[in-house]
């Protein structure tokens, strides 16, 4: 008989041991059967054997079973909690389970028993820089280069570790010490080629992002300049390096050689190109340039005289164009520096081309020319219809292309051009199509219609037309017509994936999931489940705007279903990383490396998972505002307060509701088993996993959890990573001002005023709001400790009581809450083009005011606007031609604010209904 020792942590026999490493080989070439019947020969020997023990639980878990893996590694870890291999199958199966912190906490076990093991030490760095644990990433890759100081990947490993930690310096002398270790004669690393490239220019990325060492950098850069074969990269970064140091006249004359080698249609070279010409020094500003985007440029972003202007356009004339290389950027970028009589011309021969060629996006490319200046002192495009109307490019836009239709209508050539010279048919029609575009910016989406329709019946087959009309019917408020317009559309091009996914959107915004979704399901895989497949496909935008449908029909567990949806692919995006961290040092790719873990790190600040997330966030502060929403067909009212005869009637209706229910369900459950059989189809020996069974299709799980924690980790998530947007604070206001947590929801005030106040002078409509509720709440608990004296239970500490009061006094700028909403208000009448919502705002404000007894008190408005009729008149009085934001969609939102008030807006509500009818007579 075997000893009972043996069984649990001596080795094993040879046979058994050869048996072992077996095992381990199956694992990896991922034979897993194999290796599972490997692991009962030894099992039925020895079956407490802890080491077998893990490695079947691992192989399990790698086919799919999760919970059996699990109870096999813990017996096994049980059995022999000595071995290094029953820990690092423990940390294995907890990183499969992205459970992170447990996998590290167990690879670090492993490693107190073998210390030197290079696979848990490599897989350990792994984890701590997937979870951002820099000095311990650091820590290990010096013990991992120590053990095998002869690997160059663990020498780069341990040099971008410093990096991390922003020691730049010790990333570089360790760069340094391996390229000395190097034979200089055959080591490919000293001899041209992409890895040496790579690694000379990481090498200087480092130097170039310490503090004053540009010269030494731009000296690395010559030095390393045979090694290099990214030219383009290497140019750049010595222009940048140039541009620092204030040497301009060879900073241009490296930008004019990138023009050179092709990159004329690149802006950012443009942009550098006139700050060099320019002589642009400022830091702020030349922080500001060296983020823009897209098609912004210098002359698009800041403000320039126009001595500056005709120095630009002076050295584009002698410097750029004799190169003798067509480029549409160079045309383009002369409108944004060009003035008056000039400027008309170059736009007249910059459509006049587009239009003959029949180029679609002109409008859009000439919209970018109608920018207002910001408070910060920048330049950003123009969106409302107001300040698109009075602006002075646009005006003259307009006129070129009205006497664009005119010539072309009555003689078939361009005003002024010779007769000889006529236009074909479709020139006329682009030329339609983009005046219905300028209509569609200053907010005449009535004329803008009668053209577009006047180029659909000129030529019916082209499926742009559709797409234009479609958006000017949703601006103008017919979401039905909008979405078969789209649809008539897409029938004439079925295999446009664009148009397709349109009018996707279009039909969920006119609340048609159904269609939408058959719409959608012509793009994904026949088999299975439309919606699985979008999700397998991470279609985030489709699933945020069926939520939105939802969120419009109130079934809000499907809703946040959705929403949830889309923060799991955020959580995939996350964890895609991983695959990279061990292949980019292996490739030497460590510049983009670099830039995927910063992109990776501000991942949960993009829009669209602050989309979601507020999407979450307002959901559930609905539903704990409105608990009686959350009733279903399972849950019964209060009958003891009821009569007997309303105790029937809800009753009834409860039946009828529950039965209606169920029918639903089955309906749906009948849809999921069709579509679960129609994915079932797979061939034979498929090692494809079954997809988890979805327990709570309808969100009904998601409901029952507490409104106020969720939204506390939401709003937390989006104060970590996205403070820098307004949103952000508002949100956060809302969720303290609800746990009464007056201290969060002060902060959340100022830190939202902070970023309004960089771009806007005047105070928002939601700041507005978000300060007159906290002061008044601030009031009323002042009150109640006053009246109450020591026994009135205050919600604040006393000494957050002081520093609230004097806080939320410099909030209104010293003012009474009364003299600051009169302030506010008047500000707000006195601007005819005040904001819609702004508006809005001010009247939900002193509404609010004037029915709650204390705070009348407490404002002490005077009468004219203590009166519901003078402040319902607020929002109801003005043109809405001429009022800023007063969209199809915000004007419904005023309807539903004055149907809400009852008999006391009846009048208004007519009235503005007149309005509205006059403004947008579509909108249904």
């Amino acid at each position: 008989m075997i000893p009972r020792q043996e069984l649990t942590g001596r080795p094993l026999p040879k046979k058994e041991s050869e048996l072992f490493k077996n095992i381990v080989k199956c694992y990896e070439i991922k034979q897993y059967k194999k290796g599972i019947k490997a692991c009962d020969s030894i099992l039925k020997k020895y079956p407490d054997h802890g080491e077998t023990l893990a490695m079947k639980g691992l192989t399990l878990n790698c086919m799919g079973k999760r919970e059996e893996a699990h109870e096999f590694v813990r017996k096994g870890l049980m059995k022999d909690m000595r071995s290094h291999v029953c820990w690092h199958v423990f940390g294995l199966l907890h990183r499969s389970d992205r459970n992170y912190n447990e996998a590290i906490k167990a690879y670090k076990q492993a490693l107190r028993i073998d210390s030197d093991n290079l696979q848990i030490l490599r897989d350990l760095s792994l984890l701590q820089i997937q979870m951002r644990d820099l000095s311990g990433f650091l820590v290990t890759r010096h013990t991992i280069l120590k053990l095998k100081p002869n690997n160059k990947i663990h020498w780069l490993a341990f040099a971008l570790g410093k990096h991390l930690t922003d020691d730049r310096e010790g990333a570089i002398e360790i760069i340094d010490i391996y390229l000395s270790t190097l034979d200089s004669e055959n080591a490919p690393e000293l001899k041209r080629g992409f890895e040496s490239s790579e690694l000379a220019m990481y090498r200087n990325m480092i130097m170039g992002e310490i503090l004053d060492n540009e010269q030494k950098a731009l000296d690395h850069l010559e030095e390393c300049k045979d090694l290099v074969v990214d030219e383009s990269s290497w140019s750049m970064s010595k222009a940048a390096y140039l541009l620092k140091l204030g040497e301009f006249d060879k900073a241009k004359e490296v930008y004019l050689s990138l023009f050179e080698r092709g990159m004329l249609e690149n802006y950012s070279v443009h942009t550098g190109y006139m700050r060099a010409v320019l002589k642009i020094s400022d830091e702020a500003t030349c922080e500001k340039l060296s983020k823009l985007k897209s098609t912004s440029t210098v002359a698009t972003s800041i403000q320039l005289t126009s001595e500056q202007k005709q120095t630009l356009l002076d050295a584009y004339k002698e410097e750029v164009e004799t190169l003798n290389i067509k480029s549409h950027a160079c045309r383009r970028i002369a409108l944004t520096l060009l003035e008056g009589d000039a400027l008309r011309q170059a736009i007249d021969s910059y459509c006049r081309a587009d239009l003959v060629k029949g180029v679609p996006c002109l409008g859009a490319d000439l919209a970018a020319l109608f920018t207002v200046l910001r408070g910060d002192g920048t330049f950003v495009r123009a969106k409302n219809h107001i300040d698109v109307k009075n602006h002075s490019i646009f005006k003259m836009v307009t006129e070129i292309v009205d006497g664009y239709i005119e010539s072309l209508t009555t003689k078939s050539t361009f005003p002024n051009a010779a007769e000889e010279e006529t236009e074909p048919p479709s020139t006329l029609l682009w030329t339609l199509y983009l005046r219905s575009y300028l209509h569609e910016l200053c907010g005449e989406y009535t004329q803008g219609l009668s053209l577009i329709d006047r180029c659909i019946e000129h030529t019916p087959t082209i499926v742009d037309l559709y797409e234009r009309k479609g958006r000017l019917l949703k601006l103008s408020g017919d979401l039905q017509a909008a979405a078969e317009c789209l649809d008539t559309g897409r029938e004439l091009d079925k295999q446009d994936r664009y148009i397709n996914n349109k009018t996707t959107k279009y039909l969920l915004r006119a609340n048609r999931e159904n269609d939408a979704l058959d719409t959608i399901s012509l793009f994904t895989r026949h088999e299975g489940n439309p919606e699985q497949n979008l999700f397998d496909m991470q279609c985030t935008w489709y699933e945020l705007e069926l939520a939105a449908c939802f969120a419009r029909k109130k079934e809000w567990g499907k809703c946040l279903k959705k929403y949830m949806a889309v923060e799991k692919h955020f959580e995939d995006f996350h964890e895609d990383q991983f695959d990279f961290h061990s292949y980019c040092i292996r490739k030497v790719t460590l510049r983009s490396y670099v830039d995927v873990l910063r992109w990776e790190d501000n991942l949960w600040s993009l829009k669209t998972y602050r989309k979601a997330a507020e999407g979450i966030i307002n959901i559930y502060l609905h539903l704990y505002d409105n608990p009686k929403e959350l009733l279903t067909g399972d849950e019964e009212p209060d009958f003891s307060k009821m009569t007997a005869a309303e105790r029937k009637k809800a009753k009834a209706l409860i039946r009828k509701k529950r039965k209606k229910a169920e029918k639903k369900k089955e309906e749906e459950e009948k849809k999921r088993a069709e579509a679960a059989n129609a994915s079932g189809d797979k061939k034979k020996g498929s090692s494809r996993q079954q997809k988890v069974k979805d327990e709570d299709p309808d969100g009904v799980k998601l409901l029952k959890l507490s409104p106020l924690d969720e939204c506390k980790k939401y709003v937390s998530t989006l104060v970590k990573n996205a403070p820098n947007h307004f949103s952000t604070w508002v949100l956060q206001y809302k969720v303290a001002i609800r746990r009464g947590k007056y201290l969060m929801a002060l902060q959340a005030i100022f830190k939202a005023r902070a970023i309004e106040s960089e771009v806007n002078k005047s105070l928002s409509g939601e700041l507005f709001k978000m300060i007159i509720d906290f002061s008044v709440k601030l009031a009323s608990i002042l009150k109640n400790d006053e009246q109450n004296g020591e026994n009135a239970g205050s919600p604040l500490d006393p000494l957050v009581k002081d520093i609230i009061t004097s806080e939320t006094s410099n909030l209104m700028n010293g003012k009474s809450i009364c003299d600051f909403i009169v302030d506010y208000v008047e500000s707000v009448k006195q601007d005819p083009q005040s904001s819609l919502m702004k508006r809005v705002a001010v009247v939900e404000t002193l509404l609010l005011c004037i029915k709650d007894s204390f705070s009348a008190t407490t404002c002490n408005l005077p009468s004219s606007m203590a009166d519901s009729a003078s402040i319902i008149s607020i929002v109801t009085d003005g043109d809405l031609n001429i009022i800023k934001d007063s969209s199809c969609v915000n004007c419904m939102k005023v309807l539903d604010l004055l149907k809400g008030l009852g008999d006391d807006a009846k009048d208004a509500k007519l009235s503005f209904e007149t309005k509205f009818k006059e403004r947008y007579p579509l909108a249904k």
